[in-house]
């Protein structure tokens, strides 16, 4: 007969974190890029507000640093991202931004206690990545 085996219950392979943690990426899909601004954590975060060591100039020449979503978030829950547009790589490189970016990202947790946390970036990474323009395949 065989010999049975106890099952055993598995905890999640994330601890849980019981802080909020507060990142800001630049996202390249499909030849645009993005800035989002994420919260990886279990815990909400408060008074999320970002600062770039630079401008960064977006779609139409606009500087994005200034936009409301980088000044004060008040409340940013568990697991979420908000996403803003900056431009297509193509337009972005051409008009020879910034590539090497810091961003300053202030937050609290629940007890009113700041974090500091900075993030380097270096866009240069996504200059040279081929992309191939597929057409729209509709039935």
């Amino acid at each position: 007969m065989p010999e049975k085996r106890a099952r055993r219950e598995r905890k999640s392979k994330r601890p849980e974190l019981l802080e909020p943690d507060v990142i800001v990426d630049f996202v390249f899909d499909d030849g645009l890029l993005f800035i989002a601004i994420s919260n990886l954590s279990d815990k909400p975060a408060y008074k999320v507000s970002v600062t770039f060591d630079r401008e960064i100039h977006g779609f139409g020449g606009k500087d994005v640093c200034g936009l409301p979503l980088f000044r004060n978030i008040e409340f940013l829950a568990p697991h979420k991202t908000i996403t803003t547009f900056l431009d297509s790589s193509g337009s972005y490189f051409s008009r020879k931004e910034a590539t090497r970016i810091s961003a300053h990202i202030t937050y609290h947790d629940f007890q009113g206690t700041k974090k500091l946390v900075t993030i380097n970036h270096d866009l240069e990474i996504y200059r040279e990545i081929g992309l191939i323009r597929r057409p729209n395949m509709q039935d």
